[in-house]
């Protein structure tokens, strides 16, 4: 939720598939809706933005416990996993634990892991990425209630999320990767399957029959189908299934990169061009799918480019140019095409959201290796840095449920205006206040179903981690 990112719907499907219906019945006055992309001969569905499109995710992957060769201190668990409560390391470096920070017990995964002489490294937290990730999630949240076109611009959510899962997956695969796979998949999976029950169950009741498609709701490789009612609902889902294809192509991205890292860091937007300049693609769940990984394919690699410590050996001049080039061709793009699109969100724009994230997410990375940052006093600020635990070790519930906290929050907030006291002292009709309402829902929803994280990661289910 390293996740979803992260839409005026999502951070960013594409599009969805025909027949899922136009209208929803209710909800928040359509923000975080997209509109379908202009595109040759028909128009090209837009993707949604989990805050884009949170949900960052991640996700999953969890190594076992190895103990530190530091008799003086025991070594803390490490974490793995995008969405789950994850570590991280600088490259070839042990990245320093503070002595008041706290984290969750976790039995380790039955399963194997090379013995080693040397100490296990990344034993501890890093600050840095958690916060970003939680600031993601935040901006999801806040880009699906406001419906803020200038968003993206200010943080590209699904961007950063996808650029950290791409560095966690790359530390993951000094494993197998059939293992590194299967365990991001269970990880990922039951959290999804448990709030797809409700979601699915709602939509039939609502007169919704399922066909063949129906699969996709058991493996989103593809769109979830649904129907027009649940459509709030379920159009965050874009971010899920990029995020499972990235994790299997991972091994063979991966290889490629290290025969040439840097040049196919810079080809990685290439897929982006292409799709915009010639050829646009299929109409249906693959093409929504291409754009999709098109979009992120470039932050996913940038992961890998820092875990290998590929940006740390870059000249500073050279990465600071090419970012900002990056920005300004990602942004000139977007208010240049502002009359084709209606808007200068890059959510609805694909290319400059592609571009605008890969100079952002490079200059946030690089100045994490340049400088070393790893807001280790953060910790400090002790309610503070419990929230960003949170929303790190809930990435995927919060992701999932933010949308239904919204939905609801509408028809909660209809209820205050029938108590004389409440119409006439809270600002029932300010967006802001069902921004409050809705952090509120997802705080119940943190403690009710967020527990499924942690039997996803063969973990103690907690309330809170």
């Amino acid at each position: 939720m390293s996740w979803g990112e992260e839409q005026p719907g999502h951070p960013q499907g594409y599009g969805q598939v025909q027949g899922y219906g136009e209208q929803l019945p209710y909800g928040y006055d359509g923000y975080g809706r997209q509109q379908p992309y202009p595109q040759p001969q028909q128009p090209y569905p837009q993707q949604q933005s989990h805050g884009q499109q949170p949900y960052g995710q991640q996700p999953y992957g969890q190594q076992p416990y190895v103990q530190q060769d530091y008799p003086q201190q025991p070594c803390p668990p490490h974490y793995e996993g995008y969405e789950g409560y994850e570590g991280y390391e600088e490259p070839g470096q042990r990245v320093p634990v503070d002595s008041t920070a706290t984290a969750p017990v976790v039995e380790p995964e039955p399963e194997p892991v090379a013995a080693s002489s040397e100490p296990a490294a990344g034993g501890g937290r890093d600050r840095y990425f958690d916060t970003l990730r939680a600031v993601a999630l935040v901006r999801v949240v806040a880009y699906h209630t406001f419906g803020w076109a200038w968003a993206g611009l200010v943080f590209p959510s699904m961007g950063i999320m996808f650029g950290l899962a791409g560095t966690l997956m790359a530390k993951s695969l000094e494993r197998p990767a059939l293992q590194v796979v299967r365990s991001r998949f269970r990880r990922l999976l039951p959290p999804f399957w448990f709030w797809g029950a409700f979601v699915v169950l709602a939509m039939m009741i609502h007169d919704w029959m399922p066909g063949w498609q129906i699969v996709y709701w058991i493996v989103p490789l593809g769109d979830p189908p649904g129907n027009a009612w649940g459509e709030q609902a379920w159009e965050i889902l874009w971010y899920l299934r990029t995020y499972l294809w990235f994790v299997l192509l991972s091994p063979l991205l991966l290889r490629l990169f290290r025969l040439a890292p840097v040049p196919v860091l810079v080809l990685s937007l290439a897929p982006i061009l292409a799709l915009t300049f010639v050829w646009a693609g299929p109409d249906n769940r693959l093409g929504t799918a291409l754009w999709d990984l098109s979009t992120y394919l470039f932050c996913w690699i940038l992961g890998f480019a820092h875990r290998d410590g590929v940006l740390q050996r870059m000249k500073p001049a050279v990465v600071v140019v090419l970012s900002l080039a990056a920005l300004g061709y990602g942004g000139w793009y977007a208010f240049a095409h502002r009359a084709e699109f209606g808007t200068y969100d890059l959510d609805e724009i694909p290319l400059a959201q592609a571009f605008w994230s890969a100079g952002f997410v490079t200059l946030l990375m690089w100045a994490k290796a340049r400088f070393r940052i790893d807001f280790a006093g953060l910790t400090r600020f002790r309610r503070l840095d419990r929230i960003v635990t949170v929303f790190n070790a809930r990435a995927v519930t919060i992701y999932l449920w933010h949308e239904i906290a919204l939905i609801l929050a509408v028809p909660l907030i209809d209820q205050f205006w029938k108590v004389p006291a409440f119409e006439t002292y809270l600002p029932l009709e300010s967006q802001w206040f069902m921004f409050g309402v809705g952090w509120v829902l997802v705080a119940l929803f943190i403690l009710v179903c967020g527990w499924v994280e942690d039997v996803a990661a063969r973990k103690r289910p907690r309330l809170l981690p």
